[in-house]
């Protein structure tokens, strides 16, 4: 199993994710000649793509969906009340399927678990991606909210992790952001801070989990270096080897 991010933050995010010449793209945030950029960038053509798998509605993850997908014939698997809410960016000539959280669906080599987040959308899901030939799992989740029981349930057997650790918690709170952002950032429909993405990593360590890569950091409260320092000492301190 192959897994590329094309990109990740509040400018756009996109997962590229392959198992047994099935490529699927998990999301579509930036325009579509970026999106055939950054593909052709490691070595394939855009229409290598199988399939795209829309998480939710907000615009850095469907900007290039629409376009994309009619260049391309790339078919969208999109859940029926986000497609409702970013329907302006469809023209009604893509090949568009619906699929529903808690209902695992299959696009060629790959098995797609979809489950709920708790997230300011209008139906937002996170996914496990599934090799069905060696069930080697791929657990992708950038806009988070709060972890629960089901969000753990479903990313804790996964081989490799892409987690949202979007803000500092101090940067968030002496940035530019008025009060009501910054709220909502905070709240337990906004982003995972890098403590709660460090707490949340650390519950979901098994012995098979190969790599943890941190996701939608914010360009104005965090930068890599803290994010990696507060994740990577949690998981070093609960015994991470990755």
């Amino acid at each position: 199993m192959k897994v590329c991010v094309l990109g990740t933050g509040s400018a756009g995010n996109a997962t590229l994710v392959e198992a047994g010449g099935t490529r699927i793209l998990v999301d579509a945030g930036f325009s579509g000649r970026e999106m055939e950029r950054r593909i052709c960038e490691i070595g394939l053509t855009p229409s290598a793509v199988n399939a795209i798998v829309i998480t939710h509605d907000h615009r850095d993850h469907t900007h290039g969906v629409g376009i994309f997908s009619r260049r391309h014939g790339t078919p969208v698997y999109i859940t029926d009340r986000t497609y409702n809410a970013c329907s302006g960016i469809f023209r009604g000539t893509e090949t568009v399927r619906s699929y529903q959280a808690g209902r695992p669906f299959e696009i060629g080599a790959i098995r797609v678990e979809p489950f709920l987040t708790v997230h300011d959308a209008a139906d937002p899901v996170a996914v496990a991606l599934v090799d069905r030939e060696t069930e080697a799992r791929v657990g992708i989740a950038t806009d988070l909210g709060r972890p629960n029981a089901q969000i753990r349930l479903a990313l804790e057997h996964s081989d490799f992790l892409i987690l949202e650790s979007n803000h500092d918690e101090e940067l968030l709170r002496t940035g530019r952001y008025p009060a009501s952002v910054q709220q909502r950032i905070a709240s337990s429909h906004g982003h995972l801070s890098n403590h709660a993405a460090a707490r949340f990593a650390c519950e979901l360590l098994h012995p098979r989990l190969a790599g943890v890569l941190l996701a939608h950091l914010s360009q104005e409260c965090n930068r890599p270096e803290l994010a990696s320092a507060v994740v990577g000492k949690a998981l070093r301190g609960a015994g991470f080897e990755g």
